[in-house]
């Protein structure tokens, strides 16, 4: 099944530019160009506003290329079911991860995943929450895992792996009051208006943590002083431990035991979802489903 003009199409829709298109695809603009005007002429009318700011699909141009990715996500699950029906074991997988969880992940479970998938190509891309979404949404991304609620979830699939708590970071020497000390609990809890004169280190806005975070201040009835905002979980550790600030973290930091700093839970115990994400209406691949299985398994082991 020849889809190369589709492939095509789709692609100048994605860059806004059929010079940008043309990059990607390795062809001249020229040739690009002479495909889409065939095409045009055969489907009767323009598929493109032409401008030099930006290429955008006309009305007619939306239909066929919803209708294009569609197409391309058949194509792929056709090939996928029947490559599982036959036991192939050579295929491609293009897997999403945020920068905080994804490099130790990846790193335990790629060499399993390998040993039993020898002939599967892997691509592994670092991407945030909501660019794993736009990507799994185009048909870019097999499947990422993502950290989110069920609010920002998209309209495409979801499948919920655990739920994860979110935890109350501090200096390990800072001054707490004894009263929170005196507990058994390996991680005692501590109301979040004992630190309401204090600095925070805050994830950036954009991220899905912020919105929880941000909640979580409101519930606690006041509105932090923000020190410093970041993309990077690293930064936030780092930052209390250099006892510049507090913060906010999930448990998949807080079980890492990193030096310098002391954890404790919220009253309320907050919790967001890890997630796997895949296109709406696809086809997982046995191969899919045991990586996301492997990766299920390394981060809920302790």
């Amino acid at each position: 099944m020849d889809t190369k003009l589709i492939e095509y199409i789709i692609k100048i829709a994605d860059e806004g530019s059929i010079t940008k298109a043309a990059e990607k695809l390795f062809i001249t603009q020229s040739a690009l160009s002479q495909q889409l005007q065939k095409l045009e002429k055969e489907v009767g009318t323009p598929l493109f506003v032409r401008s030099k700011a930006a290429w955008a699909p006309t009305p007619e141009g939306q239909i066929y290329l919803d209708n294009a990715r569609e197409m391309l996500r058949i194509k792929q699950k056709t090939y996928t079911i029947i490559a599982d029906m036959v036991n192939k074991h050579n295929g491609y997988l293009s897997v999403g991860m945020t920068p905080g969880r994804g490099f130790d992940m990846f790193s335990y479970v790629y060499p399993i995943f390998h040993d039993k998938y020898p002939e599967f190509t892997v691509e592994p891309r670092e991407l945030s929450v909501k660019q794993q979404q736009d990507a799994v949404h185009k048909g870019e991304l097999d499947i990422g895992f993502v950290t989110l609620t069920d609010a920002q979830k998209t309209a495409d699939e979801y499948i919920d792996l655990f739920k994860e708590e979110i935890y109350l970071a501090l200096p390990a020497d800072y001054p707490l009051s004894k009263e929170y000390l005196q507990s058994d609990d390996k991680y005692p809890t501590v109301p979040l208006t004992a630190l309401q004169y204090e600095p925070f280190v805050m994830m950036y806005k954009e991220s899905t943590i912020r919105k929880m975070v941000d909640q979580i201040f409101r519930d606690a009835g006041f509105a932090p002083t923000v020190l410093f905002e970041t993309s990077s979980n690293m930064t936030i550790l780092s930052m209390i431990k250099a006892r510049l600030a507090c913060g906010l973290l999930p448990y998949h930091y807080v079980k890492q035991k990193p030096d310098g700093i002391m954890f404790f839970r919220l009253p309320f115990r907050p919790t967001w979802k890890v997630c796997v994400t895949y296109q709406k209406n696809a086809y997982l691949s046995k191969a899919a489903k045991d990586f996301i299985d492997l990766v299920t398994e390394f981060w809920t082991k302790e």
